[in-house]
């Protein structure tokens, strides 16, 4: 029924232009993921709350915000790795910028669709804002091409604890979610603003969506996909 498929996702020797497509692509389902949680008024995705806590508390572009939240987390994986801290993950940089980029203009698109009439059309958009950045994830992860920031951190922790990258995924979005909570709270004085109950569904539920997209890729292809590989 499937065609299995011989592709090698961690060849660093290859930079095919496959998986480059497979690497923008999954940056792309990412932001549109994060376009579509910001459409629901249910909150934002964890990988976009704290920029969009920025957003609302210093009236930041989402786009310049997110390049700021991953210029910062670079310098927390530079602490976490040291000496593994490979020279080409700086280049993160860069891609916080593109992703910003990629951001702006998912919010856009998604800002063109008509606001949701009803909780039910609100909690379908989080549903499938949590898959497409559960699927962009699988996508541009195993290219191993650059990491993007939030995933070069949560790759990094996963290493350095040996632990699955889809277990840390879902300790590290609880653990942005908190910390935009508690933002929220100090600078505005409300309880939630870029947090809702959409936000926290998507921490609980990407890195486990991940996880059977992982299981399902495996079924079909018969080969495993390394998500921890830097």
């Amino acid at each position: 029924m499937f065609k299995k498929t011989n592709i090698d996702y961690n060849n660093m020797n290859n930079l095919s232009a496959k998986r480059i497509f497979n690497y923008l692509f999954g940056l792309f389902l990412i932001t549109l993921g994060v376009g579509f949680s910001i459409k629901s008024n249910l909150g934002s995705t964890p990988v976009s709350s704290i920029p969009y806590t920025m957003t609302i508390i210093w009236g930041i572009e989402i786009g310049q915000s997110t390049i700021i939240f991953h210029i910062l987390l670079v310098l927390i994986e530079v602490i976490l790795l040291r000496k593994a801290f490979k020279p080409k993950h700086f280049l993160q940089v860069f891609v916080g910028i593109l992703f910003g980029y990629f951001t702006s203009f998912s919010v856009y698109l998604t800002e063109l669709l008509p606001d949701p009439s009803n909780i039910f059309i609100s909690i379908g958009l989080i549903i499938l804002s949590v898959f497409l950045v559960a699927l962009g994830l699988f996508f541009y992860v195993p290219t191993n091409i650059i990491p993007l920031s939030v995933e070069g951190i949560t790759q990094a922790i996963a290493i350095v604890s040996n632990r699955p990258f889809p277990k840390i995924k879902v300790y590290f979005d609880i653990t942005i979610v908190i910390s935009s909570f508690i933002l929220c709270f100090i600078f505005l004085g409300v309880i939630g603003g870029s947090v809702g109950i959409g936000t926290i569904i998507a921490a609980i539920f990407v890195g486990i969506t991940l996880k059977y997209i992982q299981k399902f890729h495996r079924y079909i292809t018969g080969k495993p996909v390394d998500l921890k590989k830097m």
